[in-house]
């Protein structure tokens, strides 16, 4: 057993304040033995390498397979049709400044296409070639497999645990505990080199999963998926045995070992020299060169690292930084990374281009002609506004979205369908997340009268949601965990007690309001909700008849979910004690003969009318409360058509989308996409009949 295993929560603080990375992994190590300088880039500086399409697809072929093994181990045998929704569902997902440009694949476009087609011939070879699989396969033990777990390698406890995640565990019809590795592969590799090289990761894996789990393993398969079709009509798809057993244990323990325990001692050396090797074809020479002479340079505020090793390499980078600028001058350095830069072709992001620049040239190697006129800072967002050369077409510009994300590199950025007046001329615009460098704190001063302020644009604008309003009366919002959609609501009902609203009412099943007890009526329990729901529904009703126009504001979170877990069809029926008739007389013996009773009542419980459901009301109240005062918040995780209806977004005219996962989302909310590409914490979107377009926003930032 590893000795640090039984470190508790301090003692591991303290044991990784030493050690400039967390975790070692198969990948950690062969990096650092192929070439340092890759390693130092990207596993202690975070400096993000972007993929290349047939690396995409091998990913999107591994998350295909995942959800067949899974549904495998339910006994269901997923269609192929349905491994393609999932491998095309990961590449529509991965980030426009994800994507790794070359001469041949020059847009990001051309890249998910080269990217979908090898996927679906890995898929077309997998479903072919499925008995490799299945024909010793008798229990499935475990579908992409996380390990976190310390580890003792050729006898040495090592300080860092093992990260990995394993492919497929099985059990085969022999009772062999056997690990599967999915390979996506251009050509096979020789079986004489696999021995050597594929037995570091099979101890690796192995290690882990007895580690976790006290099973023993026999052998590790790895089958290699080839993409180009053998001319022989030979298997496309070839599994590679690793046995193992006590002297396969020991020799692969020992191989791993040495590049282990280098690459350990240099991570726990903030001063080790990460060496470039020269021969590394796997790593791009112009890419680590410019990243080399960055570090020279650069502050640790440059690089995206993390809290708990930021002093650690801040005291690394500064010793880097102060010895290369004592004997370097600073402009030979920068000449030298501009150099450097300059052969990394298609990717932008690395020249000394400013962002207008990188959006010109982009555009322009497609031959579409623009000039950056103005670039407004926001919050969380730029602005850019583009004079559009006579003849350019708004779709041509449109088109290449990615490709000007890729070329600034940010996942993704939004250009508007319609054009922008700003300083009485219209202009084109592409707005780009940013970091966010400040907060916008909540202040009442942004409060005009019943003019609720919903955030600030990119011009300095306060977004209002104006509540006198007729035409703006009830307000939807959207948005995925962590867009900031419970910041913005409790921020619109700060300034709503500020502006006088007395009655308001929250509607709150998921319990994230409850602080609000005392500043509103707060109700958590779906029961609760309903009964509310039909007393405000009677009070507007009073309210037609008395005139009264008093506003009240009902926030009603994750209303969708409160309706399906509300009461429907027969739980609604009003059931009472009724007469349905009479019982037949009884005859009985008095004292002057046979006398006969009037007949009894009969009763029984019958339906007697149906209460209006939660839904209902709802509706309702949006319909006929817009006159008499009512004001509503509906706000919602899920995005879906089922939910964001026809009505509800006709009844609700303001219509705000934070974040969300999927452009279909934003279409349902907005009609248009864009709030995929939001960056989070309150960057936003918002259609309103007071805006003539689709207007973007940061939301504020209420302190509790």
């Amino acid at each position: 057993m590893n000795r640090y295993s039984s470190y508790n929560e301090t003692q591991l603080e303290e044991l990784f304040s030493n050690y400039l990375i967390d975790s070692w992994s198969y990948s950690k190590v062969t990096s650092f033995a192929r070439n340092e300088k890759e390693f130092e880039k990207r596993e202690i500086y975070r400096e993000r390498s972007r993929r290349s399409a047939s690396s995409v697809a091998g990913n999107a072929y591994h998350a295909a397979l995942q959800l067949f093994f899974e549904s495998l181990s339910n006994g269901i045998q997923a269609p192929i049709s349905e491994l393609e929704q999932i491998a095309f569902l990961y590449i529509d997902e991965v980030h426009a400044n994800d994507w790794k440009l070359q001469k041949t694949i020059p847009t990001v476009e051309e890249c998910k296409i080269k990217a979908t087609k090898s996927a679906s011939v890995f898929l077309r070879n997998f479903y072919n070639e499925l008995s490799i699989y299945t024909s010793d396969l008798k229990t499935i033990l475990g579908v992409e497999l996380r390990c976190d777990e310390w580890l003792t390698i050729n006898g040495v406890d090592i300080p860092l645990p093992c990260h990995g995640i394993i492919d497929l565990v099985i059990e085969t019809k022999d009772g062999k505990t056997i690990i599967v590795d999915h390979k996506s592969k251009t050509k096979f590799t020789d079986e004489d080199e696999i021995a050597f090289t594929a037995g570091k990761q099979a101890i690796t894996y192995v290690k882990s999963y007895e580690s976790k789990t006290g099973k023993k393993v026999d052998e590790v398969w790895f089958i290699e998926n080839k993409e180009p079709q053998n001319k022989d009509g030979s298997p496309q798809l070839k599994r590679h045995r690793i046995i193992i057993n006590e002297d396969t244990e020991k020799l692969y323990e020992a191989l791993l070992y040495e590049p282990l325990k280098r690459m350990i001692e240099a991570v726990s050396d903030p001063d080790y020299v990460y060496t470039i090797n020269d021969s590394d074809n796997f790593c791009e020479k112009a890419e680590l060169y410019n990243f080399w002479a960055k570090t020279m340079i650069a502050e640790v505020d440059d690089f995206d690292i993390p809290n708990n090793k930021r002093e650690l390499i801040s005291r690394r980078q500064k010793k880097i930084r102060d010895a290369s600028l004592a004997s370097i001058n600073p402009k030979v350095i920068t000449g030298f990374r501009d150099n450097a830069a300059a052969f990394i072709t298609y990717d932008l992001s690395t020249s000394n281009m400013n962002n207008s620049e990188k959006i010109e040239h982009v555009l322009r190697t497609f031959g579409v002609i623009v000039k950056v006129a103005h670039e407004i800072q926001g919050y969380s967002s730029n602005t850019y506004l583009l004079e559009v050369s006579a003849g350019v077409k708004i779709g041509n510009v449109m088109k290449y979205h990615l490709d000007i994300a890729n070329a600034l590199d940010v996942s993704s950025v939004r250009i508007g369908t319609n054009l922008m007046v700003y300083g009485e001329k219209s202009y084109l615009y592409v707005e780009t997340p940013k970091k966010r460098t400040e907060i916008l704190y909540w202040n009442d001063k942004y409060l005009e009268g019943m003019k609720i302020p919903i955030g600030i644009d990119n011009f300095g604008r306060t977004v209002v949601w104006d509540m006198n309003n007729h035409a703006t009366p009830h307000m939807l919002i959207c948005g995925a965990t962590g867009s900031g959609k419970s910041v913005s609501i409790i921020s619109t009902v700060e300034y709503a007690i500020k502006a006088g609203i007395e009655d308001i009412y929250i509607f709150d099943p998921k319990y994230e309001f409850c602080s609000y007890s005392g500043k509103a009526k707060v109700f958590n329990e779906i029961e609760d909700i309903e009964e509310q729901m039909r007393i405000l529904v009677d009070e507007m009703q009073q309210r037609a008849k008395t005139g009264v126009n008093k506003k009240v504001l009902i926030v009603f979170d994750e209303f969708a979910d409160a309706v399906s877990a509300s009461k429907q069809g027969a739980e609604l029926d009003i059931r009472e004690e009724v007469q349905v008739g009479y019982y037949a007389p009884k005859k009985v013996k008095g004292i002057w003969g046979d006398e006969v009773l009037p007949p009894e009542p009969k009763y029984a419980m019958k339906v007697t009318g149906k209460m209006k459901s939660l839904e209902e009301n709802l509706k309702i109240l949006l319909q006929k409360g817009r006159s008499l005062g009512f004001r509503i918040i509906a706000a919602t995780q899920r995005a879906s058509v089922n939910v964001v209806t026809g009505d509800a977004k006709v009844n609700m005219p303001v219509q705000i989308c934070f974040r969300v996962p999927k452009e279909i989302d934003s279409k349902v909310v907005l009609d248009e996409p864009g709030a995929e590409s939001l960056s989070g914490m309150g960057d936003g979107l918002m259609r309103s009949p007071e805006y003539t377009d689709i207007v973007r926003f940061q939301g504020f930032y209420k302190k509790k």
